[in-house]
């Protein structure tokens, strides 16, 4: 087979990119090669494919799910933002440019044949690729120039299948809305809806989708239900809120992990290995209290250090820490975090400060340079049980250490510092390696007095459980036939559109048989045309 399908959302986290991971893996199980896709993604976790390229952290497990390895023309453009009102602009793996959202709405027609050739590309070595929107393709105000979701499923000929999250409320206000707001064009290509987080009666449910189906022309092709921890690699805050359950402990204790929640905190999906072990609590904080009080303390990447430090400050969380060094309490910095532990941080690339005074409880200056480190390391780590150790490194700093001892051994050279129970590293996902994350812990445990124990369960093996959980989820609630059969064919020709008028909606009225009219009005395409035929017309539009 061979095809495409782009999932759009009502809102963020809406389920786009579990939705993707799901139809990911149940395609491969089924023998079809697919990669995952996403135009543009506005993310600060992201990843580092082995070519050095830079990507959205969500395209890397949706690759995972599609069993291959993540590799740039997945995320051609990362929207990385750095300020209130400024974003950094990688393309094709590498900083591009900064931009605000106005100027970067500017820059929109110059990106759109990146998207276009990189979606292409794909397609031509894939039998489907899976494309994820971003945001909702309801958004009116952005739909010039628009390159992530009904514009590039426009462009491409795409269609388009409309994920509801129905444990957030008001669901068929949320598909009926994006429908119509949407340009009869545009609606040519929403093909059908899909029900995300269900819980409860069926029957209950039915009688909804089936008004619906009504209304608008567009059949529901499944229906999720709502799994407890269920989920992929985090990509914005609303992450930081979802709760995180503690397995049971295998020793009497339980170890406490604070996370500082900073500003523009980036890659904590680092932390999700640390839950992954029994008996240790993460939670995210800005309370110079609970960093205070816990067993570990993380400072975690960033995209802003030196805004970030003054949150610190201002927090009085800087205190925090340094009580901590002086009391011999474990405390971890990754990349941004690791720059803050040490002394003076030239910046001039980030900032429009050229240099701060770190918190000095590392013997390392940093100073940064226009040019990304992108990388996929490795070592050992000697003061950990000489654990292996892999990550990978997104910075423009760099980090020099002047003293203290280096975290990790990389052949003829050394990765990160160490002074006392203050610890800190540029390289990301660390903590995914078994080995060094349960000697890490045994040491906090060590130094707490606590009675704790690893579990020996791998992390890499529960990560693929999840995708097989995922792809479970689509092969046992979606409608496969159908939904192969829009990937293969494209969106039915003659589908209804639902039209705005100048008061609003057209409010609807009976019909005195319990039936509905209003604004579903029919296309002017004959529903008995061809698939084929109707792509046809669609691609010799002047506007596609």
């Amino acid at each position: 087979m061979s095809g495409a399908l782009l999932v759009a959302g009502t809102h963020s986290d809406a389920g786009k990119s579990v939705v993707v991971a799901g139809i990911c893996r149940w395609l491969v199980r089924e023998g079809v090669s697919v990669a995952p896709f996403k135009a543009q993604n506005m993310a600060l976790n992201s990843f580092v494919t082995l070519q050095g390229a830079e990507i959205g952290r969500a395209q890397a497990a949706q690759a995972a799910a599609a069993m291959v390895e993540p590799e740039v023309a997945m995320n051609p453009i990362l929207l990385k933002p750095s300020a209130e009102r400024t974003t950094q602009v990688v393309v094709r793996g590498k900083p591009w440019a900064k931009a605000s959202a106005l100027g970067y709405g500017k820059m929109k027609q110059t990106l759109m044949p990146v998207v276009l050739e990189s979606l292409e590309d794909l397609r031509s070595r894939f039998d489907v690729v899976v494309c994820e929107g971003a945001g909702s393709p309801a958004e009116i105000n952005l739909r010039e120039n628009d390159l992530a979701n009904m514009g590039l499923a426009r462009a491409a000929d795409l269609p388009v299948l409309l994920v509801g999250d129905i444990d957030r409320g008001g669901l068929f206000a949320s598909l009926y809305g994006t429908l119509a707001l949407l340009s009869p064009d545009d609606q040519s290509l929403l093909a059908g809806f899909l029900v995300n987080k269900f819980r409860g009666d069926p029957a209950v449910l039915a009688p909804g989708l089936e008004q619906m189906t009504s209304l608008t022309g567009r059949p529901f092709f499944g229906t999720l239900p709502w799994i407890p921890g269920l989920g992929l690699d985090g990509e914005d805050s609303l992450a930081l809120d979802a709760p995180r359950p503690i397995k049971p402990p295998l020793g009497r204790d339980v170890l406490r992990i604070a996370v500082v929640r900073l500003g523009r905190i980036s890659n904590f999906t680092d932390f999700d290995a640390l839950a992954h072990e029994p008996g240790v609590s993460v939670h995210f904080t800005g309370s110079a209290e609970e960093v205070l009080d816990a067993d570990l303390a993380v400072l975690p990447g960033t995209k802003a250090t030196i805004e970030d430090l003054k949150l610190l400050r201002t927090r009085r969380i800087d205190k925090a820490f340094a009580e901590r060094a002086e009391r011999g309490l474990p405390t971890l910095g990754i990349c941004g975090g690791y720059q803050m532990l040490g002394g003076r941080i030239e910046d001039g690339v980030e900032s429009a400060e050229a240099e701060a005074a770190g918190l000095g409880l590392l013997p390392v200056e940093t100073f940064f340079e226009e040019e990304k480190v992108l990388g996929r390391p490795s070592g050992r780590a000697s003061g950990f049980e000489d654990a292996e150790v892999s990550g990978y490194e997104i910075h423009h700093g760099r980090v020099r250490r002047d003293g203290g001892d280096p975290l990790f051994e990389t052949g003829d050279d050394t990765e990160g510092c160490m002074t006392g129970t203050t610890l800190g590293t540029s390289w990301h996902g660390i903590l995914e390696s078994d080995g060094f994350r349960r000697a890490l812990l045994l040491w906090v445990a060590g130094e707490r007095g606590l009675d704790w124990s690893p579990g020996e369960a791998s992390f890499a093996v529960a990560r693929e459980a999840q995708l097989e959980k995922l792809g479970d989820l689509v092969a046992d609630h979606v409608d496969r036939e159908a939904l192969l059969r829009v990937i293969e064919q494209g969106a039915p020709c003659g589908l209804p559109v639902v039209r705005l008028h100048a008061t609003g909606i057209r409010p609807q009225e009976g019909n005195g048989d319990g039936s509905l009219i209003g604004a579903a009005e029919p296309a002017t395409t004959p529903k008995n045309l061809k698939a084929e035929t109707c792509n046809l017309t669609r691609n010799l539009k002047p506007d596609a």
